[in-house]
């Protein structure tokens, strides 16, 4: 598959040529994350390509993309907590720049106990670019069931329960 998609891929999710897309929500797209070793990792792409901050977003667009991370956090932990026990729920951190984005990582007890509560972000760099951790087909149940979640929660305006 061409990776062109990776060079803007909020412009690609609109043209609808990002295959990490889970769902277009109201304010941005939900997409599984490159680096999975997290399983479920997640991310909110705000939909406007030209915006490169979330400040820079319209009151009401805050509002909207803040209320998609809640469903996308609410999917994420819903589907972890099914296909593995272990999941103790979700971290969500609003990075401050590369656009509005909203990262959501489940977290696990199988994960090291000195990382287990701290920021994913202290995890080596290695894992991050592993290729074993990569996203692919082997994330297409991952992808099913988070999609489904996604699906049922826009169903009511409310988070998976």
């Amino acid at each position: 598959m061409d990776e062109g998609w990776r060079e803007d891929r909020v412009a690609s999710a609109l043209r609808g040529e990002n295959p990490a897309v889970l769902r277009r929500l109201d304010a941005g797209f939900a997409v599984l994350a490159d680096a999975q070793f997290l399983p479920g990792h997640a991310l909110l792409l705000g939909d406007d390509p030209t915006v490169r901050r979330f400040a820079e977003l319209s009151r009401e667009h805050r509002v909207a993309f803040l209320a998609d991370v809640d469903r996308l956090a609410g999917a994420v932990e819903e589907t972890c907590r099914t296909l593995d026990p272990a999941c103790t729920g979700v971290d969500v951190e609003l990075p401050g720049s590369g656009g509005p984005v909203a990262a959501v990582w489940p977290r696990y007890r199988w994960e090291p106990a000195d990382l287990r509560d701290r920021s994913v972000r202290r995890y080596p760099e290695e894992r991050w670019r592993d290729p074993f951790f990569a996203l692919g087909r082997g994330h297409d149940g991952l992808r099913s069931a988070l999609r489904a979640a996604l699906d049922r929660s826009g169903e009511d305006g409310t988070a998976p329960s």
